[in-house]
């Protein structure tokens, strides 16, 4: 019998709510059972329960493998539980893009794996009998100015020399005007949470084991096995997977990755002019848009105004994307707004495979851009095989130890300038006051008070919770997101809660808790 200890409800890595978080779960996974036996070594120690995580563990799992799947909260707590779910064959990194850093081969061994995936998670929900909403689609992408016009018309070419079906449109799928748009064949959608969960419902019943609210603190490699141990245990395996959407501690994909925050609605629309298909503009950021149909009731799920984390205001983000979609959609309501996070890799492709500078037998998934749905079962399917020694046709386009000098080099450049920017001038521009008191109820923020640097939230009874804004993972100030109620560190996307815990991101250690016993 599979091992598992698991929450009744569903989680997710901030205060906002997702519609994907609504269904409750089934007593499989409600269920509470004792801890796994700490003295097997398995074959793989997965940590980080999402879609790369999961579907890891079940492709293992399948082959006899014994794996233990670990997740610091619940599983799909991160992105997988925040995505708004679009599954692409086109990605954040264009063909164009792809093709000058990698070369056309590379950018049709991309299309290849998009197109794979896509039909690999229609299989999985045929053999499941998953029911998750999923289903085909169309996407436009449209242009609005001569200049994204012209990128366009790159994108259509290059797209379709590496395999991919698209061809011109007639028209874009929602009430925008724009100037040019192209069809692409073939795209989908789901809920993610559905589709997961099922997953982790067939990994249990092989007798899997599943470790929720478990926070691995560190790994090691003892010569003949690894060991990842948390605050109150130690796990034992041949393989240790990081699944955890960036790599946790200091360490080289700290400066090859960049943390970006998503901000999503879930609408309701007076006149049922719902869009058919998936659709994206060409802005930066770019806007998305599609349908979803929950509870009897049909949302248009329209995402945008991405910033790095940490640096935007996210209510003014909501505000924007509000704006947008009320400047061409009847609104009747707006029932979900939640935010996400994602990497962008600094050379356009994510990093999947054995984690450099480690013990062999260490794995990453990480920096796949906007794209994670794809990006994390390819992961899923590239690492398996990776663990069972099999040839994977990837596996080199998407090695983390590939050395790429030209492609992204202006990107890491601006990203780590960022960072060090962040790293000093955060110092000095914090606001002094003279009681902690002065802060407003519902509210948090960075202050100088009492010749300290703190991070102060008031809640709404009055209560003050006090904690050093240093963030734990490389030591830049922690800035507060009044959407998600949580400190973010604009230099590496680490996120606490108010508590000071970490949520997600690099951070191993939480934040300091400091005493207001003076304060009146």
């Amino acid at each position: 019998m599979a091992t598992t200890q698991s929450s009744s409800f569903h989680l997710r890595d901030g205060n906002t709510q997702s519609p994907w978080q609504i269904n409750p779960l089934s007593e499989a996974l409600a269920s509470k059972n004792d801890p796994p036996d700490t003295s097997r070594i398995y074959d793989a120690i997965i940590i980080g329960a999402g879609i790369t995580g999961i579907t890891t563990s079940l492709l293992l799992q399948k082959t006899g493998k014994r794996c233990l799947l670990i997740d610091g909260q619940q599983f799909g707590f991160g992105t997988t539980g925040g995505t708004s779910a679009h599954l692409n064959t086109f990605f954040d990194a264009t063909y164009p893009e792809i093709e000058r850093d990698f070369g056309k081969e590379a950018a049709a061994l991309t299309a290849k794996a998009g197109k794979e995936v896509i039909a690999f998670i229609a299989a999985l929900i045929k053999d499941y009998q998953i029911d998750c909403d999923f289903d085909y689609k169309d996407a436009y992408l449209f242009s609005e100015t001569e200049k994204e016009s012209k990128q366009l018309r790159a994108i259509l070419a290059c797209s379709q020399r590496a395999g991919i079906a698209v061809e011109e449109a007639s028209e874009n799928g929602v009430p925008i005007p724009y100037d040019q748009a192209i069809l692409f064949k073939q795209q989908g959608q789901f809920h993610p949470i559905k589709y997961t969960s099922k997953l982790l419902e067939a990994y249990l019943e092989l007798g899997g084991d599943l470790m929720e609210n478990t926070f691995i603190i560190k790994n090691s490699f003892d010569g003949k096995c690894h060991i990842a141990e948390s605050a109150t245990a130690i796990f034992k395996g041949h393989a240790i997977v990081y699944a955890t959407h960036i790599p946790p501690g200091i360490n080289q994909f700290n400066f090859r990755c960049a943390a970006y925050r998503s901000y999503v609605l879930g609408v309701r629309l007076k006149d049922d002019n719902y869009p058919s298909a998936l659709i994206y503009d060409m802005q930066e950021p770019y806007h998305y848009f599609r349908t979803h149909h929950i509870d009897g009731q049909d949302y248009l799920i329209v995402g945008g105004e991405d910033h790095k984390t940490g640096h935007g205001d996210p209510e003014v983000a909501f505000k924007r994307l509000e704006d947008y979609v009320r400047r061409y959609y009847a609104i009747a309501s707006v029932d979900y707004r939640w935010s996400a996070q994602y990497y962008i890799p600094v050379d356009g492709l994510p990093y999947i495979g054995q984690f450099p500078n480690n013990a062999p037998g260490v794995y990453i998934a990480t920096g796949f851009n906007g794209n994670g749905m794809i990006f994390g079962t390819l992961s899923a399917k590239i690492i398996s095989d990776l663990i069972l020694k099999h040839e994977n046709s990837y596996g080199s386009l998407f090695n983390p130890s590939r050395m790429k000098p030209i492609a992204g080099f202006s990107e890491f450049l601006k990203e780590n300038t960022d960072a060090a920017y962040h790293f000093i001038a955060d110092r000095f521009t914090t606001k002094e006051i003279e009681t902690a008191h002065a802060i407003a109820s519902g509210e948090g923020m960075v202050v100088d008070y009492q010749g300290q640097k703190l991070a102060l939230y008031k809640d709404e009874t009055g209560h003050i919770t006090a904690l050093n804004p240093t963030c734990t993972h490389a030591g830049c100030i922690v800035t507060y997101n009044s959407a998600e109620k949580s400190w973010d560190c604009p230099c590496h996307g680490g996120r606490y809660d108010l508590q000071g815990h970490v949520i997600t991101g690099p951070p191993l250690k939480n934040l300091e808790k400091i005493s207001l016993e003076n304060d009146d």
